[in-house]
């Protein structure tokens, strides 16, 4: 079950990003469950993790190497997350990375592993290593569609998203694929993400970018309120187009603002392939005293389960919503300004029932498969967004049945 329309958008070539697919029958015989992305060795990589004091073994030998060198190949497997495996689980993350290395004839250290799938088993290194040879020989430029299945868990479909822009009159490309159901909560929940650009940007400011993009799209939604232990997130830029730096403020504008659309597309996939998910819901916080009291008011009505189960239910019951913004833990509040809305339907006025509200009205709102929930604290000027779900009985029938 998911919202709205599953096709994967025509990828545009990344010059000198190939990715290989392969089968380990790592979970599932015959599925795709290893990918390898290999990157051109002038490419500048970069990358945003789980803050996850759990974090999984692969994500910490990926930002090792990551600190080491310019990495050469991501390697990701699926069907093992291979999190909370000690330094038996720290050794087979640095075992695939040496065994992809052996077949690529470049050293361990450039490359970088990711996993996801079940936490607390022991990685199959042996099965991951025997389809390594096939996952590199399938290495080319159009298989990102591939890659993009190749990386599924929970998932109910693919998710991709592309964008080009132009830069001091040159065409830059942007490529997304990312993989993300259940698990989600920013830091940034069990997802991963791998975009890559022709973009010539150096570093630094590739983290920059990255980082930014990644506080408005990925870190603004939440699925099930759970952050994971595998979470990554990669921007790669091959250096093949447009020279992008700090001293055209343009051309650094033009650029996030694409990266931005194309980590925000990813990033609405993921909420709307939600575990069980039949509702795409955007929560909107307006006119609160701080940033960072708008951000605690989304994500509390966000969580709430008496919130979620009425999305799921179309069941207009907006005091659920008005307790779950009374219990926020935020700087000020005065409820007697509080304002909320149900799409164009106004629920709450001054602090109580608007005077023309008609469960109709909002029972009508609340069928829809894309609604939003905007919320004005009446005392301020700072606003936030978060994207979340409705939770149904599929949620927990997927997650009861998860490891069988």
């Amino acid at each position: 079950m998911a919202v709205g329309p599953s096709e994967l958008p025509v990828f545009f070539p990344v010059p000198g990003v190939r990715l290989g697919v392969a089968s380990a029958g790592i979970k599932k015989p015959g599925r795709k469950d290893v990918v390898i992305v290999e990157c051109p060795e002038q490419a500048s990589i970069v990358g945003v993790f789980t803050k996850n004091a759990f974090c999984a073994a692969p994500v910490l030998v990926a930002k090792e190497h990551l600190q080491q060198g310019t990495p050469r190949y991501l390697l990701v497997n699926t069907g093992n997350a291979n999190a909370g495996t000690g330094e038996q689980g720290y050794q087979a993350a640095l075992q695939c990375c040496s065994a992809l290395a052996e077949v690529a004839s470049v050293s361990s250290q450039q490359v970088l592993p990711f996993s996801t799938g079940v936490i607390g088993e022991p990685l199959p290194t042996d099965k991951i290593e025997a389809a390594l040879p096939a996952a590199f020989e399938s290495l080319a430029e159009d298989n990102w569609a591939d890659a993009a299945e190749g990386i599924l868990t929970t998932d109910t479909r693919p998710k991709g998203a592309v964008a080009q822009v132009t830069v001091n009159g040159q065409l830059v490309s942007i490529n997304g694929i990312s993989k993300g159901s259940g698990m989600i909560k920013p830091n940034m929940a069990t997802m991963l993400g791998f975009v890559a650009t022709d973009a010539d940007i150096d570093t630094d400011l590739l983290q920059e970018m990255l980082t930014i993009s990644t506080n408005r799209s990925f870190n603004r939604i939440t699925v099930d309120s759970d952050t994971s232990t595998n979470d990554a997130c990669m921007l790669i830029a091959t250096k093949r187009s447009a020279r992008i730096d700090r001293a055209d403020q343009d051309a650094v504008d033009t650029f996030q603002q694409a990266l931005d659309n194309v980590m925000r597309e990813l990033a609405h996939a993921i909420v709307k392939d939600g575990e069980g998910a039949t509702k795409f819901v955007e929560i909107n916080v307006e006119g609160a005293a701080t940033a960072k009291d708008a951000l605690e008011v989304a994500f509390t009505v966000a969580h709430s389960p008496l919130v979620k189960t009425a999305l799921f239910a179309s069941d207009a019951n907006w005091g659920r919503i008005l307790a779950a913004v009374g219990r926020a833990d935020v700087s000020h509040i005065d409820v007697n300004r509080i304002s909320i809305w149900l799409d164009d339907v106004q629920i709450v006025a001054d602090g109580g029932r608007a005077a023309d509200y008609t469960e109709e009205a909002g029972s009508a709102v609340m069928a829809r498969e894309n609604i939003q929930i905007r919320i004005n604290m009446g005392i301020g000027g700072e606003q936030d967004t978060v994207w979340t779900t409705d939770l149904s009985h599929d949620y927990v029938s997927i997650n009861a049945d998860y490891r069988s």
